[in-house]
């Protein structure tokens, strides 16, 4: 007898089991569709510091990614794109200072470098992003 009610909850503990692994399988591997409707969608804030040249550092700018473009979240002009992998590559301008960047974004969180003329002083440096 003790081995029937054995069998009996074996048999209830081992799909549960399997069962919880694929759903926590399936919700760790984004699905083909989540990438097509754009996995980095969204508010992004920029932080940009300079390492080289007299530039200012420390200032932010909100961009906004929507499927695969980069645009303004509001100040200057910002264009670019980031393919499904996440690599990002983006030029912004406000009015006569110009800067190119490029990195990675992954999850809610990203990085890269960018350099350009800013006021008149060549200068370069580094950026992180959070989205919002």
């Amino acid at each position: 007898m003790a081995h029937f009610s054995q069998s009996i909850l074996s048999g209830f503990t081992r799909p549960r089991h399997l069962a919880l692994f694929a759903v926590l399988a399936a919700a760790a591997v984004p699905s083909s569709a989540d990438a097509r409707m754009g996995g980095y969608d969204g508010v992004w804030n920029v932080t940009f510091a300079t390492t080289r040249g007299a530039c200012s550092s420390g200032y932010s700018v909100p961009f906004t990614v929507t499927g695969n473009r980069v645009s303004s979240a509001g100040g200057g002009r910002v264009s670019g794109t980031v393919n499904r992998g996440g690599a990002v590559a983006v030029q912004v301008s406000v009015g006569a200072s110009h800067a190119s960047g490029g990195g990675r974004l992954a999850g809610a969180a990203g990085a890269g470098s960018w350099k350009g003329i800013i006021s008149g002083d060549q200068c370069s440096g580094t950026w992180q992003a959070t989205r919002s």
